[in-house]
């Protein structure tokens, strides 16, 4: 009794708490930022198996007929035939010439635009698991945008992900309508947007906002093909500079992308501050860090986009988008944001080199200056210790609070070398750009390659130079119990 209970194999784990169920996949994952927000690419190996039952009509009588011929091993096809007595025939080959009726039941492959659920594990919110149109691709892995990663938490480093098909059109109705990624952009917890912008789609928009940034004619219709796909109508903007070139800013990219046309009815309008900005200002639009964000009916006026500006959270310009035109508005432009992002920065190149984390000599004597400052202080600190004029903090040893102040006045020391490291550092380096605009890392991190490591802490005080017990039984003793004579 007892063995069928416990474990991974038993009625809680395995029955109970996790199931095996019918018209599921599942695989590893992979991001593509070419499918729209809404999209799952489904390998054309996993369509081939996975099947829904379609019912024959007047209307889809001859896409059913074309399935039916090409029977089960080529896509589009279908796997089983069942007529309105109940018969279930097989389409293999050779089997596949079928007279079909109106009222049959065509169990065809997975095919573009088919609704299905997709879930990581553990299930952990509402929103681990939601509703995706699928996009057949040839592969092995399932893929969809980066921006959907938050939700279900997931990264590419090996992750798996379920896949199931709902089986009546009922179903599919309420996925469309209730699990759709679409109807779920803002977490229903707290109202803030949980699907953004993320990594290099936010490096993207902040290098191409930034005021030095323009493009020939050629270039920015190129770009507007890239964020419309190539299939929809675009309204050139007047350039911003006429002579001796007609040039074209990096913010006017950032306009087509939200308004593709002068009659689209996104007039969108923000002003807010980004990660950059200055503070003390009186006048914030007039900061040198362009970090105050503007957009008049749909026009980048001035600012560098930012994880503050198109990341999760509130007030940010896709929770503007969402609430005040509609949640199919929002999900275009971010889809538009990554298929244009990963275009660009391809084209544009961005890594990291050795040559981006090598300090030169002012920071380097800067970086000593600091550490000589920090170490006295440190030195000093532990003297009074020694000497007992240390007093200890209400609660603590003296032990204690000595590691308190030493770990405080190292953390600020690394603290201080971060900032002169972001002071210094010329604007085209990279960790300081995705820093800047909140794609990845932070001033602690450049000051760590850069400068120092910093003091290592042990939750929270320095693990003990001792070991904990005798790993082993001591000798004397073994003989003592083993050999008494």
């Amino acid at each position: 009794m007892v063995q069928r209970l416990k474990g991974k194999q038993g009625r809680f784990r395995g029955n109970l708490s996790g199931k095996r169920v019918d018209y599921s996949g599942r695989t590893v994952i992979s991001p593509d930022p070419n499918l729209r927000i809404d999209q799952v690419g489904v390998p054309l190996d996993m369509a081939k198996i996975l099947t829904f039952p379609e019912r024959v009509t007047p209307n889809n009588l001859k896409r059913m007929k074309r399935l039916v011929a090409n029977g089960s091993d080529t896509h589009p096809g279908a796997k089983h035939v069942i007529s309105a007595d109940g018969r279930t025939r097989f389409l293999k080959a050779g089997m596949n010439n079928i007279e079909l009726k109106i009222g049959d039941i065509v169990e065809r492959h997975l095919d573009d635009g088919d609704i299905v659920l997709f879930n990581r594990q553990p299930s952990l919110h509402r929103i681990s698991i939601m509703a995706h149109r699928v996009k057949v691709l040839p592969g092995k892995t399932l893929r969809f945008n980066e921006c959907v990663c938050t939700p279900y938490n997931a990264d590419f480093d090996g992750d798996e992900m379920n896949l199931h098909v709902p089986q009546t059109q009922e179903a599919r109705a309420e996925a469309r309508e209730l699990l759709s990624v679409v109807k779920n952009l803002a977490t229903p917890k707290s109202g803030e947007l949980l699907i953004g912008a993320t990594q290099d789609f936010l490096t993207t928009s902040y290098l191409i906002t930034s005021k030095d940034v323009f493009f020939d004619r050629a270039k920015f219709a190129q770009f507007c093909s890239f964020i419309t796909d190539g299939n929809r109508k675009v309204d050139l903007p007047p350039p911003a500079i006429l002579k001796p070139v007609e040039l074209y800013t990096g913010k006017q990219v950032f306009s087509v992308l939200i308004r593709h046309t002068f009659d689209n009815a996104t007039k969108v309008n923000l002003a807010r501050d980004n990660r950059t900005m200055s503070k003390g200002l009186e006048n914030p639009i007039m900061c040198p860090k362009d970090g105050y964000v503007v957009m008049r009916n749909g026009e980048h006026m001035i600012g560098r986009m930012d994880k503050n500006i198109l990341g999760g959270g509130k007030n940010n310009l896709f929770q503007l988008l969402l609430r005040d035109f509609s949640p199919e508005t929002a999900a275009d432009r971010m889809s538009r944001l990554a298929r244009f992002s990963a275009r660009f920065i391809g084209d544009f190149g961005f890594s990291i080199g050795i040559g981006d984390v090598t300090p030169d000599e002012k920071i380097q004597k800067g970086k000593e200056a600091l550490m000589k400052k920090g170490y006295s202080k440190c030195d000093e600190l532990i003297l009074q210790y020694k000497k007992g004029f240390l007093k200890p903090d209400p609660g603590s040893t003296l032990e204690e609070t000595l590691e308190t102040k030493v770990t405080a006045e190292l953390s600020e020391l690394r603290s201080k070398a971060g900032n002169l490291c972001t002071d210094n550092l010329p604007h085209f380096n990279s960790p300081l750009i995705m820093s800047n605009c909140g794609s990845k890392g932070s001033t602690i991190n450049i000051a760590q390659m850069i400068a120092c490591v910093g003091q290592q802490e042990s939750s929270p005080f320095q693990s003990g130079r001792q070991r904990t017990s005798r790993p082993w039984i001591c000798d004397e003793f073994l003989l003592l119990r083993f050999n008494p004579h």
